[in-house]
């Protein structure tokens, strides 16, 4: 059986914690979480935007569709036993008008949040001269 891709960004302090939450549970082996801040990423090889896979999460699910902002959250926790009980709570109005809004607004503020320091991803605000 496939997994369910989750991309993230790797270089965002508060995405890398909760990606943290996220493999520590139970369920967790059933996501591929993928960091889209690593050289080694490419998203066309993954058939995804390249603008727009670093604007909003993206998650992929066994059968390929695509999942974007709460409708990837949604897809992540189905995955996870113990947050399996938000899908549900998330997909009904107006619980997913409001998290459509809050997540538009963190997708609008989070490249302002300090990033993570490194030298090996393309997108790294400190680069070793």
């Amino acid at each position: 059986m496939s997994k369910v891709t989750v991309y993230f960004d790797g270089l965002c302090h508060l995405c890398s914690r909760e990606i943290n939450h996220y493999r520590g549970m139970r369920g967790a082996e059933s996501l591929d979480f993928i960091d889209i801040t690593s050289a080694t990423f490419d998203p066309v090889k993954e058939n995804l935007d390249p603008r727009e896979i670093h604007k909003n999460m993206h998650v992929k699910d066994r059968a390929g569709r695509l999942h974007v902002g709460v409708d990837a959250f949604i897809c992540i926790w189905q995955q996870l036993p113990a947050l399996r009980f938000l899908a549900p709570l998330a997909k009904a109005q107006p619980f997913y008008s409001l998290l459509q809004i809050f997540y538009s607004l963190f997708a609008r503020i989070r490249p302002l949040l300090p990033r993570k320091s490194c030298e090996t991803s393309p997108y790294c605000e400190v680069r070793k001269p």
